[in-house]
């Protein structure tokens, strides 16, 4: 199962808690008793989770002090995770602080999570949000359009290499260029502690059939190849600060990270 998202890190760790239920029980135990555990610790995942994010918000929103624009990119709200979401978390709670004038959300080729998820995510909370596709980014940021970048993460290795949607490491890029702060907001969870650098997170590709069109119609000729890598690596040097739900993380990440690993209870490392 592991296999089937090689690139995120929560997957992996939610299923080693869950076997770790497996392993620890009685073997007298019943079909019907184990899965009720199972059933019970998955529950405690969820609402940790779901505590996780509201804190992410909260530590988040306090990087605005003054009405802002924000670029986001593919999706990280209550659809990908558990309540309110990690980068939408910070986003909604910074708007209902007054702080946010609206949102461009980067419609994230091949699959569109960006527009079929994060912009109706941002809508039914009331959110101004104004769909952009991919490489319209760093006009947007040229003409003064946007003032900040949240993204959520995938996988954070030990420096603060972050994996995350393919076209965030571009965006990072845009985002030094023009002077605007690159945030990243993630639970613990998505630390890898065992990776000193993002050199080390693999890379997930996916069918080439997402790229040459989508929603089943065709746009690219028969007779060429693709290349659909579905997630890259932003260098810890273009990320501005990193959310988590126990503080904002600054550089040198090799001793803001660090600390996390001496406060993360026993057995919960990554």
């Amino acid at each position: 199962m592991t296999a089937t998202r090689p690139t995120a890190v929560n997957l992996s760790w939610a299923i080693r808690r869950m076997m770790r239920v497996v392993e620890e029980a009685d073997t007298q135990l019943l079909d019907a008793e184990l899965a009720a555990m199972l059933e019970a610790e998955a529950q405690r995942i969820a609402e940790e989770d779901r505590a996780m994010n509201v804190q992410i918000s909260r530590h988040g929103a306090t990087l605005f002090s003054t009405p802002v624009s924000i670029l986001t990119h593919c999706n990280a709200g209550a659809l990908a995770t558990v309540a309110v979401g990690t980068a939408l978390g910070v986003i909604g709670q910074a708007w209902r602080d007054g702080h946010v004038t609206g949102v461009y959300a980067d419609e994230t080729r091949p699959l569109l999570q960006g527009a079929r998820l994060t912009s109706f995510e941002l809508a039914r909370q009331g959110i101004p949000v104004t769909l952009i596709t991919d490489n319209m980014a760093a006009w947007v940021m040229k003409t003064g359009r946007v003032q900040a970048v949240i993204v959520g993460a995938d996988r954070i290795a030990r420096n603060g290499d972050v994996a995350n949607k393919i076209g965030t490491y571009g965006l990072a890029v845009l985002a030094k260029v023009h002077n605007i702060p690159f945030y990243v907001a993630a639970p613990t969870s998505s630390f890898d502690f065992s990776l000193p650098d993002g050199t080390g997170i693999p890379i997930e590709e996916r069918q080439h059939e997402e790229v040459f069109g989508f929603g089943g119609i065709r746009t690219a000729p028969s007779s060429i190849n693709a290349f659909n890598p579905a997630f890259d690596v932003t260098p810890a040097d273009l990320v501005t600060a990193i959310i988590t739900e126990s503080s904002i993380l600054r550089p040198p990440y090799e001793v803001s990270i660090a600390g996390l690993i001496t406060t993360k209870p026993e057995g919960e490392l990554s």
